[in-house]
């Protein structure tokens, strides 16, 4: 390949939440029986939690990445002698060399990091889970004279073609990720018994003529909805009703739960079995309602971003660095340091103002390798390397250069990146640097940055790279730090 990839950065990272299986012996010097055998044994001692394992081979690579409601039943059940893992799956047998386990609070967490490691990492034998798949949200507008409540997978409610947001989005209140979608979509039909809210999609305005003309649907017949369509209910009672499913959402739910379990209790006292059922489909529907996250974790950037006018960033930022047309390529790289003074270098594509996720990159910085403790800190040093690792074959002419390099930080930074271009025989048309707070643009061989308005598309893309480096070069790290590890 043409950069120098190192996707997994294995380390010592106890501290952040990762549990390290012991040390293995040296590759080779076991035959496979013995290494299954070991494997095996040291899954069955693995606490019986839910959590997510990673296999991986003698380099510390991760070949795989699963989930489980019991570790070592499921990380057992790799090793032992009569395990058909398939097709495809069977022939990493004959790689993996150990396992590492992140313990999670519950399967709907251990569901949501198995995706979110899987996306960052891309293990060589995980078939699922590499697209764009992601997990629902409950959408609750707050903006609209009567909110509606619908689950989207779009939180951000921007259109990937043209970068617009949809108004009714616009300070919603929204839930989630769940990781349950039929769950989920059950839980708003029942509830919507008890709250009445609007569900469809029409734009309603309160006072508007034609209200009063307008046929409510079924809904409305059966008692499921209170029909603001044709001002059924005043704003102000309709808007009580939102705010105690808004409340309700945030709570344990007890009351309700204790009603409909008594309510079950009594129609299978009764022998109305069908109803009974019933009840408990609907009771597990609602309490699943609690197997979410919050955007604020950022379990899924990709979808709560949200890459705003894809199109005019690009010709914008075209104009602002003086270049003939439009920004098609631009990549961004960021430094980490991560808690145990690990380094890391992140580099991002974006492919005419969108993610181009196939081309990331994070590069294990190696550069401190023989440095005291005191030098592992070199923002300077670390650019330089990755700059060098991912050009080397376009400063050789052997790759073409993307029409844009952006480097997160002030003047000093871009500096040390041209440092590194310097030593190449061909360079690169544009290099700039993105200071954080003031947002200025650095340009290469320009002494003074340049402000843009914070509304500028070109500075929102640069905003949009910058921002998507650093949150990959952090991502994976962030979900171990959030584990706690199980020898504590």
């Amino acid at each position: 390949m043409p950069d120098d990839p190192d996707p997994h950065i294995p380390g010592e990272l106890d501290e952040e939440g990762y549990l390290p299986a012991d040390a293995p012996p040296p590759w080779g010097t076991e035959s496979r029986d013995e290494r299954l055998a070991r494997l095996n044994r040291a899954a069955r001692d693995l606490p019986p939690v839910p959590g997510v394992y990673l296999m991986k081979d003698h380099k510390g690579v991760v070949l795989y990445v699963g989930k489980a409601s019991k570790l070592p039943d499921r990380v057992s059940s790799y090793f032992v002698p009569s395990a058909d893992l398939g097709p495809k799956k069977q022939r990493m047998l004959d790689e993996v060399h150990s396992f590492d386990t992140l313990v999670c609070s519950g399967e709907w967490e251990a569901l949501l990091t198995e995706n979110r490691l899987i996306k960052d990492i891309k293990p060589h034998y995980n078939a699922r889970l590499v697209d764009d798949k992601t997990f629902p949200y409950l959408v609750v507008t707050q903006r609209e004279d009567y909110p509606r409540v619908f689950v989207t997978r779009n939180p951000t409610g921007v259109n990937p073609k043209t970068g617009e947001q949809a108004p009714e989005m616009k300070g919603a209140k929204i839930f989630g990720p769940f990781t349950n979608a039929g769950d989920l979509r059950e839980a708003v039909q029942i509830l919507q018994r008890v709250f009445k809210f609007r569900t469809c999609k029409l734009d309603i305005v309160e006072g508007d003529p034609k209200n009063k003309r307008f046929r409510p649907c079924l809904l409305a017949s059966i008692g499921q909805c209170t029909a603001p369509c044709n001002e059924s209910i005043s704003v102000t009672a309709y808007g009580r009703d939102i705010d105690r499913f808004t409340k309700f959402l945030g709570t344990k739910r007890a009351a309700m739960l204790r009603e409909m379990k008594q309510e079950m209790s009594d129609a299978s006292a009764n022998l109305d079995f069908e109803k009974a059922a019933t009840l408990r489909d609907q009771i597990r529907a609602i309490e699943r309602l609690d197997e979410r996250a919050d955007r604020k974790d950022g379990w899924q950037p990709e979808t709560e971003i949200g890459y705003i006018n894809p199109e005019a960033g690009p010709k914008s930022l075209a104009k602002t660095l003086g270049l003939d047309q439009p920004v098609r390529c631009i990549e961004g790289i960021d430094i980490a340091h991560l808690q145990g003074g690990e380094t890391v270098g992140s580099k991002v594509s974006f492919v005419d103002g969108r993610p181009f996720k196939d081309e990331y990159r994070r590069y294990r910085i190696k550069s401190f390798e023989n440095l005291p403790g005191s030098r592992r800190n070199d923002d300077y040093m670390s650019i330089r390397e990755v700059v060098s690792r991912r050009y080397r074959d376009a400063g050789t002419g052997d790759e073409l250069y993307p029409d844009v390099i952006l480097i997160d930080g002030g003047l000093g930074q871009l500096h040390a990146a041209l440092e590194a271009f310097e030593t190449l025989d061909v360079q690169p048309p544009m290099v700039i640097s993105l200071a954080k707070k003031e947002e200025l643009i650095y340009i290469q061989r320009e002494s003074e940055p340049i402000r843009l308005s914070r509304n500028n598309a070109g500075l929102r893309l640069c905003q949009q790279v910058r921002d998507e480096a650093h949150r990959f070069a952090q991502s994976y790290h962030h979900v171990l730090r959030r584990k706690k590890t199980v020898g504590e």
